[in-house]
């Protein structure tokens, strides 16, 4: 399941991705309708879905700050609200690196993509930042 941050609530961001995604596609709002969901309740209700990938432009509060584990994977966008019409394709590119191209390979990582063709990223149970081309 891809879960959209809700700068990412976009019909057409969603419909794009889910052209080529064969799993569900959600808007965290959509985790707990009918509530306001701030970043720090992001991580427990991840916690309890089935290897998430949580997809956010919000790199400020993500990278290097969350808490994360082996059960789901944050992948974070280093680019501004006007550009997330590139999103979907960003992340088609993303899961299709060897690397990051089932959820399970990619549960227990925070990546940051930017438009130069690399992704930072770090691993629950190392904390020291890689990088990989894409």
């Amino acid at each position: 399941m891809i879960v959209l941050d809700e700068q990412l609530m976009d019909p057409l961001i969603e419909e794009a991705i889910i052209r080529w995604y064969k799993g569900p596609v959600r808007v965290v709002c959509d985790l707990r309708p009918g509530t306001v969901i701030k970043d720090d309740a992001i991580v427990p209700l991840l916690r309890q879905l089935a290897l998430p990938t949580f997809v956010t432009i919000n790199v400020k509060d993500f990278w290097q700050k969350v808490e994360i584990d082996d059960r789901f994977c944050v992948m974070c966008f280093n680019i501004s609200a006007a550009g997330v019409g590139s999103v979907p394709e960003l992340l088609k590119l993303l899961l299709r690196h060897d690397m990051f191209r089932t959820k399970r390979l990619r549960c227990g990582h925070v990546i940051r993509m930017n438009h130069e063709g690399k992704a930072d990223f770090y691993r629950y149970d190392n904390r020291q930042i890689q990088t990989v081309n894409w």
